[in-house]
């Protein structure tokens, strides 16, 4: 299949497959019917997304990296005697990076799911997700600073 090029969305530098003359079939049956989780079963349903959402996020070595490093500021807290407020926000701010990240590996997974040849549009969206986690990167680290630094420096 070649996705056309479109001026609004960018250009497609090499097609994936190549075209076919007919669209493919789909047959929608009503056993395909999705039942929507209500009650108590929609948090337990919900529970088990996010689980397995982090079971994947697991797997990326930048946030296996990010984790390590968290561990690290937290070790560093323990070690200047950071206050109790101070390990909330660092918390706090860690779990945007989590997110941050979590919404990065999500829109590179849909990119490469929809538009696996190379195309401008793939590029910006994969670098505006990068450009979110690197603003968190910086404000993990600004408030790792202006805990650590401070502790540090007076007497």
């Amino acid at each position: 299949m070649t996705v056309p090029d479109y001026a609004p969305i960018g250009t497609v530098a090499r097609p994936v497959t190549k075209k076919t003359e007919e669209p493919p079939q789909v047959s929608i049956s009503p056993s395909s019917h999705i039942e929507k989780v209500t009650g108590s079963r929609h948090l337990k349903a919900a529970f088990g997304y996010s689980l397995n959402g982090a079971l994947r996020l697991l797997r990326e070595t930048a946030f296996r990296h990010e984790i390590i490093t968290g561990l690290a500021i937290f070790a560093a807290f323990a070690a200047v005697g950071a206050s109790f407020f101070d390990y909330i926000m660092m918390a706090v701010v860690m779990l945007g990076l989590f997110s941050a990240e979590a919404l990065n590996t999500a829109i590179e997974e849909i990119i490469d799911r929809i538009s696996p040849e190379w195309s401008d549009t793939g590029r910006h969206a994969k670098d505006l997700g990068s450009f979110a986690v690197f603003c968190m990167l910086l404000a993990n680290g600004l408030t790792a600073a202006f805990v650590i630094i401070p502790k540090l420096i007076s007497p």
